[in-house]
């Protein structure tokens, strides 16, 4: 009894495999809507898990290409938040640095004259050379060159007198109170022993509040 159940069980299973088997036998590779059920079957279920598979790598691809940027957001947040927060623990000092450039810019404009103030400053070139027993040969100013917030005013100078009247001359004018400049200069001897300096000198004074705003149209205009 046993062995007839045996090979019953033998003959189902051979049975089963053939029929498989014939299923897939002469299928038509152009139309597998005539295929049998169990191929139809395997092969909807292959293009499904391909689907998916494609899906699921692009969609990993993008969520890491997303991951990337985030995490360099992420570096690029924490070096602004170092920065910022290095300024802010240095925000006293800062101050203490902004104030001392502010005060040092107002002594700078205190050495420029005013419009008011350049006849003085002209005066005070003409005495610096009187002073020292030049002899002024030249004082001519020129014509005056408007920048964004100064005015350069220049000088042609040309003084006779001795080697270290000249020299004590030109160091007077270094200390002047107001900026002032020399450059060309040129020395020569004369006849009589002495020497004649030529040079231009440059001074500078600062735009009053009208011709500012000249200077901004001007500019602007240009633009």
């Amino acid at each position: 009894m046993a062995k007839t159940s045996k090979l019953k069980i033998k003959l189902n299973w051979s049975d089963w495999q053939s029929r498989i088997a014939a299923q897939f036998k002469n299928l038509n590779p152009r139309d597998p809507s005539s295929w049998p059920s169990l191929p139809r079957y395997l092969c909807m279920a292959g293009m499904m898990v391909a689907v998916i598979a494609v899906l699921w790598f692009v969609w990993l691809d993008s969520v890491n290409s997303q991951l990337t940027q985030e995490q360099e957001g992420e570096i690029r947040l924490k070096e602004e938040f170092v920065k910022k927060l290095g300024q802010a623990i240095n925000i006293d000092v800062l101050k203490k640095q902004r104030e001392q450039v502010q005060q040092y810019v107002i002594q700078l404009e205190r050495q420029l004259p005013s419009k008011a103030e350049m006849d003085a400053l002209l005066s005070d070139i003409n005495q610096a050379g009187l002073a020292r027993n030049l002899q002024f040969e030249l004082f001519r100013p020129g014509q005056i060159n408007v920048k964004e917030y100064y005015a350069e005013l220049p000088i042609n100078l040309r003084v006779a007198g001795r080697y270290h009247d000249i020299g004590a001359f030109t160091s007077d004018i270094a200390n002047l109170s107001r900026i002032v400049t020399l450059s060309n200069l040129s020395i020569a001897p004369k006849a009589d022993g002495t020497l004649v300096m030529d040079a231009t000198a440059k001074t500078f004074r600062y735009l009053d509040l009208d011709e500012i705003q000249m200077q901004k149209k001007a500019s602007g205009g240009k633009k």
